[in-house]
């Protein structure tokens, strides 16, 4: 996209974006409009549309707001695609010299969440 391309000299381009970076149950994540991302279950049903509202920072395409902690004036719209289960991942527990073993699997569960709209009021 030419729109989003600054040239710096011969080489160099710089791509220009929209994106921002939110904060969703303990973890940070850089969004950008029209992609989708796995965020820790949120209970909510399928297709329903979703706020999120602690926006850490926002750049602009160049302009870039950083909140103290959070933009106050900046939404992102989004809508739950699907619930689904993460990659299992295994947990083993030893003591050594002693006949202890404890081996358990664990899948996290994890919603997909399309970005429909970043909003700046």
């Amino acid at each position: 996209n030419k729109s989003s391309m600054i040239r710096l000299n011969k080489n160099k381009l710089i791509y220009i974006m929209k994106y921002a970076i939110v904060e969703i149950s303990g973890r940070q994540f850089w969004i950008e409009k029209g992609k989708y991302y796995d965020f820790n279950r949120i209970s909510t049903e399928l297709g329903k549309e979703i706020s999120l509202n602690r926006v850490l920072l926002l750049n602009n395409e160049g302009d870039v707001l950083i909140g103290k902690p959070y933009l106050e004036s900046v939404q992102i719209k989004g809508k739950i695609l699907e619930h689904l289960r993460g990659k299992k991942t295994i947990v083993y527990k030893m003591r050594p010299k002693k006949k202890t073993r404890k081996k358990q699997g664990h899948r996290q569960e994890i919603t997909r969440v399309l970005i429909e709209d970043i909003i700046v009021s």
